[in-house]
């Protein structure tokens, strides 16, 4: 019988508890800002204050910097423009990354009023140019394979003083005046002991994997392609949910596909991570099988796996301001905007297939593919419709801790606000402004929730972000 996800642990039991001794961690690093969490958010936030003068230790779990980009096979940023395609909306470091690429050919942009994808990469190479960012700033401190399990805070101030890390090396401590959390899970906020968010409805997670042969198999059978197979309801064994795919610039024939779908789990709760991970491999093997099925796809290969299943929400910070999709979708305007997006709220769901696209201009679509989309609208028609949304930066700090920024997942945002801000394009300017923040409020000796966001809004434009 396989197990679900709640069969893995039983409930806590007060009765069976291993106390664990006292012990001493040394302290291997002394720095101004600690960033948990190397996705690109987390690079992102580190480089933009260490750009600023900052010390910075850089602490991600895996051997390689990136996230759901690279560790997850992510392939696709939805696009750097406004939903007219006319003005530039996202620059910073996701454009200086992508520069890079596109100039080594592991990457191609796409029309910028495409509403869904801006450009595609080869992920192996962004994890070279993530490392390569990285040694460009001497002020960085990498740490890989080390993982953040604990917190020191200072008694009589709502201030964190070290983060402890597990690693090969053994149980260490790094100090340091500020702190970022880019872990995605709002593991450091967890572990500072700060109150987080769970929706009982969540995005659930997709196992991407790299498939040769696609192309090919298309090119044969302008009938056969990976949704109509692998989602085909009248096939009893096809998968339900939402599949899409993208072609790995530079390698002919090579597509990563998002395929699978893992319902009703919280990745960050006992035994339903690895429930999610195990079940999203269930689920590309019999993809592959339903793909080999068909006469055109029987040469189809499965040519990678991720190095982790792609995880779209679990916990949220609570912070100063939540933003809203009511917000988001009538294009509000924030004194302390540090960001901007067009990418639609796009909400997967987790209890039957598809998803439904909210825009800008008032249009609504559920979309189930291979069957056709279902077109409405969230609200009437308008004359005029924002072009762009933008994000506060009083989403990125928690209440509880002075010291203490989110960037990336754990973002204080509603549901719907959720399903367009998760993209990684948005959450890329989210570690620029916790990065720009944290250094200055070490240069400004205040909290970064008393920063003057002028001075805030100027730096980062200073340093190449499109702030309007």
């Amino acid at each position: 019988m396989r197990e679900t996800p709640d069969d893995f642990y039983a409930d806590d039991d007060e009765d069976d508890m291993v106390f664990e001794p006292e012990r001493r961690t040394p302290v291997v690093e002394n720095c101004d800002v600690c960033v948990v969490g190397g996705s690109c958010t987390g690079v992102f936030a580190a480089i933009r204050a260490a750009r600023l003068g900052a010390r910075v230790v850089l602490i991600e779990n895996n051997g390689f910097f990136g996230g759901v980009a690279t560790a997850g096979l992510v392939n696709v940023w939805h696009s750097f423009h406004d939903t007219l395609g006319e003005k530039q909306i996202i620059a910073g470091l996701s454009a200086e990354i992508a520069d890079t690429l596109v100039a080594r050919g592991a990457a191609v942009r796409h029309d910028p009023r495409n509403e869904s994808v801006g450009i595609r990469f080869n992920s192996a190479e962004l994890i070279l140019a993530l490392d390569e960012a990285v040694d460009a700033h001497d002020g960085i401190v990498p740490m890989l394979h080390s993982r953040a399990v604990g917190v020191t805070r200072e008694s009589s101030r709502d201030t964190i003083t070290t983060v402890i890390v597990e690693n090969p090396a053994g149980r260490r401590a790094v100090r340091a005046k500020m702190f970022i959390d880019a872990t995605g899970n709002g593991d450091l906020a967890r572990l500072a002991g700060l109150g987080l968010l769970v929706y009982h409805k969540r995005l659930p997670p997709t196992t991407c994997a790299i498939y040769s042969g696609l192309r090919s198999a298309m090119a044969r059978d302008p009938a056969f392609t990976p949704e109509r197979v692998i989602m085909d309801p009248q096939n009893p064994q096809a998968l339900k949910g939402f599949l899409w795919y993208s072609a790995i610039p530079g390698v002919p024939d090579l597509d990563m596909v998002a395929g699978t779908r893992v319902n009703d789990v919280n990745a960050c709760e006992d035994g339903q991570l690895t429930y999610a991970e195990m079940e999203g491999r269930r689920q590309v093997r019999r993809s592959l099988e339903l793909l080999n099925a068909h006469p055109a796809g029987k040469d189809v290969r499965l040519v990678a796996l991720p190095a982790h299943i792609g995880v779209r929400e679990t916990r949220h910070a609570t912070c100063l301001h939540q933003v809203t999709e009511k917000e988001l979708l009538e294009g509000a305007a924030f004194r302390d905007t540090i960001g901007h997006g067009s990418y639609r709220v796009d909400i997967h769901f987790d209890d039957r297939p598809g998803l439904v696209f909210r825009y800008l201009d008032g249009r609504e679509t559920i979309s189930n593919p291979p069957l056709p989309d279902i077109c409405g609208r969230w609200r009437e028609e308008r004359a005029v419709n924002p072009t762009f949304y933008n994000i506060p930066f009083r989403s990125l700090l928690p209440r509880g801790l002075d010291n203490l920024l989110v960037a990336g997942r754990a973002i204080d945002a509603d549901p719907g606000a959720f399903g367009a801000l998760r993209v990684m394009v948005n959450l890329n300017q989210t570690g620029e402004a916790a990065g720009v923040a944290a250094a200055l409020a070490i240069e400004t000796r205040t909290a970064p929730a008393a920063l003057d966001t002028r001075l805030l809004r100027e730096t980062l434009r200073k340093g190449g972000s499109a702030i309007m």
